[in-house]
């Protein structure tokens, strides 16, 4: 099926067919957040509206509704990551928590002074700046795996990186800046076998690659619902049930205390040890539809409307003189990273925009990639199945405009 002429689920996102400024809208930014289902927007509205209540606190048909779905929602996750046993799924507020949460929890705790942490070249700050921070507290020492010009990570770099020393690498599924896809797999293989934890950040890698932590054999994994069709403020961490039970709590707080005296507390088990406080009730409950549809969709079906989208889109924009694209790595995402010679991409943003076309610019919280290709931002187009060829046929009209303007 040509899904980029004629695209069947488009109809499924409400905010993808609108007009802004008497311009139709081609949202082209769903590596920073994607558009919601109507199913995700409903079950928000429900809980909102009608069945707003606190969960695993009341005994009242509303709370015991509200900790029902919560609780299905683990369920859901469990089955869309393949995790061995659904205590291993923790609730945190997104990517980031989840990375703060195991470097204060378990690198805090099992790294020594002189131990290494290897971090790829294209890390989000989110996956550099909690290690930094506890580094600098542990005295542990990081250090950075390369990549080529491509954006592929080196393999016999980071195999040559993988000294006794090393005892925790943290990498990236997919590039929120290039769209790599990079061979977590092996890298994790690689690590266990010098006796070193592994964490992966898949907050882009969720809804567009298949993510099944047996399969990978991952110690850590971490995404955010709003990168998977669901709502923000809400994200998991998946761990090893082994690490996971080793490991003090994060925060302390209502839900994750088991009995609490003056003289000493007890925790809760997995995974409430992990989730203190009143969590997001409602971007919980939107998360299950929001891995309903990713589940329903399929993999499989995913890549292959991606797959069309991002060849199209590479064709025509590789068709405009001065443009470049960064990041070419033989596997990637539906991701194009972009500039057009002479134009600040700052410019080419806000210009585009009144065209009806958002896409995003910067250094996509990701500065030592950019220094490293060797510029202080990009234009960023990425795409979603809810994406046609109209999307991107006025993405390119938009830019051939510009380009013209500034002649």
């Amino acid at each position: 099926m040509n899904f980029i002429e004629t695209n069947p689920y488009r109809s499924d996102f409400p905010a993808a067919d609108q007009v802004i400024g008497g311009k139709r809208l081609a949202y082209l930014d769903s590596a920073a957040t994607n558009l919601k289902p109507r199913t995700v927007i409903d079950e928000l509205d429900r809980y909102n509206r009608l069945e707003t209540a606190n969960v695993h606190r009341g005994l009242y048909w509303l709370s015991e509704n509200a900790t029902t779905k919560f609780e299905a929602t683990r369920d859901k996750i469990q089955t869309l990551i393949n995790a061995p046993d659904r205590t291993q799924v923790i609730f945190t507020k997104g990517t980031t928590e989840s990375v703060n949460l195991v470097a204060q929890s378990y690198v805090r705790n099992f790294l020594q002074r002189g131990d290494t942490i290897l971090l790829s070249q294209m890390e989000h700050h989110s996956n550099i700046v909690p290690w930094q921070l506890i580094a600098e507290e542990k005295g542990l020492v990081i250090k950075v795996i390369p990549i080529n010009q491509r954006g592929e990570i080196l393999l016999d770099e980071y195999r040559k990186l993988l000294t006794p020393a090393v005892k925790f690498v943290s990498v990236v599924f997919v590039s929120n800046a290039l769209g790599t896809i990079n061979p977590v797999k092996e890298m994790i293989r690689m690590a266990h076998e010098n006796g070193a934890r592994v964490f992966v950040d898949a907050a882009q890698a969720i809804s567009h690659e298949k993510v099944d932590v047996q399969d990978l054999d991952v110690d850590f994994l971490a995404f955010s619902g709003h990168k998977m069709f669901g709502p923000t403020g809400v994200g998991v961490l998946y761990g090893k049930t082994d690490l996971l039970n080793q490991m003090p709590p994060y925060q302390g707080g209502g839900d994750m205390i088991d009995v609490v005296t003056f003289e000493k507390t007890t925790y809760n088990n997995l995974p409430h040890k992990f989730e203190a406080g009143t969590p997001s009730i409602s971007a919980v409950l939107g998360l299950g539809p929001a891995a309903d549809y990713l589940m329903n969709l399929g993999v499989a079906r995913i890549q292959e409307i991606e797959g069309q989208l991002l060849a199209y889109a590479t064709e025509k924009l590789k068709s405009i003189p001065g443009l470049k694209i960064y990041g070419e790595a033989a596997h990637k995402v539906a991701v194009i990273s972009f500039g057009l010679e002479g134009i600040h991409p700052h410019d080419i943003a806000a210009l585009i925009d009144k065209e009806g076309v958002a896409i995003r610019t910067g250094h996509h919280c990701t500065q030592p990639l950019m220094k490293f290709l060797d510029v202080p931002a990009t234009c960023r187009a990425s795409l979603s199945i809810y994406n046609n060829k109209e999307d991107i046929d006025q993405l390119y009209q938009a830019l051939v405009k510009l380009k013209k303007f500034f002649e």
